[in-house]
């Protein structure tokens, strides 16, 4: 296919957390909510039958912000902040405590609603996707529309939509016309649309990839696309560089990959508290069995078995360790996974406090591909000659 007759799109949800939240609390709508508290901070029932809800100025601890709805970030406040410098911007916004298994409930209902118009899909988060629609006969204004209605009849939840040549630009143009909107741009968009953007805009452009272009005199995308690949070159990688250069450019060839193959399967959990390995055995153990649990019931709805445990440990000057151990057999049970994570902490001297610690499964396979290969294995086939 070539590459201009591409129509590739890219749907991310609007605040999804605090939208699903919002599903279930609509009296908060309009209000500003934070999604990152803890259980305590679900909220109570009062006596009169109306719910009180926590703010954010009433938090104490390390934790971070999972999401806000906009209300909450027009004061400032985003993802991946800390909690206590939020609540000095916002401290009267509500805090709800994060719910996983409802927002992957939601997850799938506005997948599988995409899916039954435009099957080309991308899985690249719990909120996002990449869909081609190259094949379709419909116009995209047509397609984005269709697919924006059956997402909100499934999840009564709005999305943003961006339709381009390729990937790269999808990405950014989901998020100009935030929230419930549609962006459709093609190359010749470029130079009016994209170049005046921030480098940050793009997609792999991270907080030190900024620093150092803006040390070079690069802040917009126009000032990257100007620039020489030689110069680029002198300052970054040779591979990078390149990339730097096409995607200024809006050039990405990347297919929208319908199957995506995970290396490993991870889940970590940063203490409010710094805890002594001694003195705090029992929190921690709570909270190994609480991530080998999750990496447990994440394996089995994604269907797949690991052969290699290891463990991440963050002590409370940031040193941070890794260990694993690959294990004769494939595993997905959580008392398997705490069994090779505690052979793994059995490696680590543990004399100063931790602040984080996470599990990782990796060598992964299919449990339906392993089965079928046990059973031929053990079956006593005729010789058919």
């Amino acid at each position: 296919m070539n590459f201009l007759s591409r129509r590739i799109a890219h749907l991310d949800m609007d605040a999804f957390f605090a939208s699903v939240e919002l599903l279930r609390y609509p009296q908060l709508r309009g209000l500003p909510v934070v999604i990152g508290g803890k259980s305590e901070h679900k909220p109570a029932l009062q006596a009169d039958g109306n719910l009180h809800f926590s703010r954010l100025r009433d938090y104490v601890g390390r934790g971070v912000i999972t999401t806000a709805t906009y209300e909450a970030r027009a004061a400032g406040v985003f993802s991946a902040m800390g909690m206590m410098k939020a609540a000095q911007l916002a401290p009267d916004a509500i805090l709800l405590p994060v719910d996983f298994g409802a927002y992957r409930h939601y997850s799938q209902l506005f997948k599988t609603a995409v899916a039954s118009i435009a099957p080309q899909i991308e899985d690249s988060g719990i909120d996002e996707i990449y869909i081609d629609l190259s094949s379709l006969p419909d116009d995209s204004l047509t397609l984005a529309k269709r697919i924006k209605q059956a997402v909100f009849n499934a999840t009564g939840l709005t999305c943003s939509i961006g339709i381009t040549p390729n990937k790269l630009l999808s990405k950014i143009c989901s998020d100009l016309e935030k929230p419930d909107g549609v962006t459709i741009l093609d190359m010749s968009d470029i130079p009016d649309r994209i170049w005046p953007l921030p480098v940050r805009k793009i997609n792999g452009i991270g907080p030190k990839t900024e620093k150092k272009l803006a040390s070079l005199g690069i802040s917009t995308i126009a000032e990257l696309a100007q620039v020489e690949l030689s110069f680029l070159q002198i300052h970054f990688g040779r591979g990078y560089s390149t990339w730097l250069y096409e995607a200024s450019h809006g050039i990405d060839h990347r297919p929208v990959m319908t199957r995506s193959e995970p290396k490993s399967i991870s889940r970590e959990t940063t203490f409010e508290r710094n805890l002594h390995p001694r003195h705090d055995r029992d929190g921690l153990s709570e909270a190994l069995m609480t991530l080998c649990t999750r990496i447990a019931e994440d394996l089995k709805r994604k269907g797949y078995l690991g052969r290699t445990i290891g463990i991440k440990l963050r002590f409370e000057d940031f040193h941070t360790v890794t260990r694993d151990i690959t294990l004769t057999t494939f595993i997905a049970d959580d008392i398997s996974i705490r069994q090779a994570a505690r052979e793994c902490l059995r490696r680590v001297p543990l004399e100063k406090k931790l602040r984080l610690l996470g599990i990782r499964v990796s060598t992964l396979s299919f449990a339906h591909s392993l089965q079928v290969a046990n059973v031929l294995a053990q079956a006593e086939l005729p010789l058919d000659f």
